[in-house]
């Protein structure tokens, strides 16, 4: 079992910024990769952006050099830092965990962080 938990989303201001945190805790040893997902309300849950075990990175095309993912092992926790936020940006976000063992693989959510971008 793994748990996620979620903090650091907010109201901010067009142009402003946000760090989002996500904290893992229990069988934390099998996880590959993590990521951060956000889902508007009436619209699928979208990848934002990924990060695996050998910290390489992925992001989508709309948060490309604005939205940073990083992970600290010692701290078993994801971040994502958000910069110059956009009204488009409003959603809850979602930490995932994918957790891989032998042939078992468990994907992990967290309850969600809801970012709020004022124009």
């Amino acid at each position: 079992q793994v748990q996620l938990v979620e903090s650091g989303g907010g109201l901010v201001q067009a142009g402003g910024s946000l760090r989002l945190s996500c904290a893992a805790s229990g069988s934390i040893f099998d996880i590959n990769n993590m990521d951060w997902y956000r889902q508007v309300p009436g619209k699928q849950r979208t990848l934002v952006a990924g990060i695996t075990s050998s910290n390489s990175t992925t992001y989508a095309n709309s948060v490309k050099g604005r939205f940073t993912i990083s992970r600290d092992n010692a701290k078993n926790t994801v971040y994502l830092q958000m910069n110059i936020l956009k009204p488009e940006d409003t959603a809850v976000y979602y930490c995932h965990a994918d957790w891989v063992r032998g042939r078992v693989r468990v994907q992990y959510w967290g309850k969600g962080t809801l970012v709020t971008v004022s124009s």
